[in-house]
């Protein structure tokens, strides 16, 4: 997650701190990097459900499945970086791009691959991931000022942290086992006569324009467990 205690706080190295240091590769930043990999293997899955028949689940389960796999190495390279008591200041930064890409980028991919796919069900989804990347960037240069308890770790969130659109994820997990994709979506399309088609849009895809903003919120503070 976004949150790992044992990566630096700070977007410059401490002072007495070797630029090598910082940009150092360690095992917790090659875990990392499996999450980037579950995220991108997820969107290529999304793509290859487009191609195919809509009816034909294969790949749209492979894209699904991907992501809780991102969420376990986005866990465990923080407990890597603890145990080895190593980390970098490029380990941050790595850790906040692979969780755009597999919390961000590629749940929105895929609720386009299920039929989120009129102009404006695309410009909520881009709000939605560039929420995403606001509240990744945020954390990195706000972590240093959020109350720590006795052992170094931030007491809360501010904003809901963005491996929890997983939650967005079950869902559409859920419409895809029941067949509720394109054309059947839950809650169907609105204004597909209006201006030619041009204001059509899915009322369900305003849960992603909500966790967006849930994402982005100063006011909401989740305590860290």
């Amino acid at each position: 997650m976004q949150a790992k205690t044992s990566k630096s706080s700070s977007s410059s190295p401490p002072p007495g701190t070797s630029l090598s240091s910082s940009t150092a590769m360690h095992l917790a930043d090659l875990i990392t990097e499996l999450n980037g990999f579950c995220g991108f293997m997820s969107i290529l899955c999304s793509l290859r459900y487009c191609l195919g028949p809509p009816t034909s689940f294969a790949n749209a389960w492979a894209a699904l499945a991907f992501m809780p796999f991102g969420l376990f190495f986005d866990f465990m390279d923080g407990k890597v970086a603890r145990w080895r008591g190593k980390s970098s200041l490029m380990g941050q930064e790595l850790d906040s791009l692979a969780d755009l890409i597999s919390f961000g980028v590629a749940p929105a991919t895929f609720a386009f691959a299920l039929g989120l796919r009129t102009p404006l069900d695309t410009l909520v989804l881009a709000f939605f991931v560039l929420c995403g990347l606001t509240r990744l960037a945020r954390f990195n240069v706000t972590v240093a000022a959020v109350p720590k308890d006795a052992s170094g770790k931030s007491k809360y969130f501010e904003g809901t942290p963005i491996p929890t659109t997983l939650a967005i994820a079950a869902a559409m997990a859920y419409c895809v086992g029941q067949g509720r994709v394109l054309e059947q979506l839950p809650g169907g399309l609105w204004g597909a006569e209006v201006l030619g088609g041009a204001v059509a849009i899915h009322p369900v895809v305003g849960v992603f324009a909500v966790w967006g903003g849930m994402m982005t919120s100063r006011s909401i503070r989740i305590p860290k467990i």
